[in-house]
């Protein structure tokens, strides 16, 4: 009966848990990318807006 070489399975199990890491890591930076981009352009047009209104005293 041939014997399962264990060292070969949990060799492979890490690299899946490795590449899946990474993989989480890329999308999460990918999505906080997108977000900060479109958040600047929000908060340049609120700057513009309170800089062209009159200041309230």
């Amino acid at each position: 009966m041939a014997r399962t070489n264990f060292e070969f399975q949990k060799r492979q199990k890490e690299l899946e848990k490795k590449r899946k890491k990474e993989e989480k890591k890329l999308k999460k930076l990918e999505r906080a990318a997108e977000p900060a981009a479109e958040g600047t352009e929000v908060t340049e047009a609120a700057a513009a807006t309170d800089a062209t209104a009159e200041p309230s005293a």
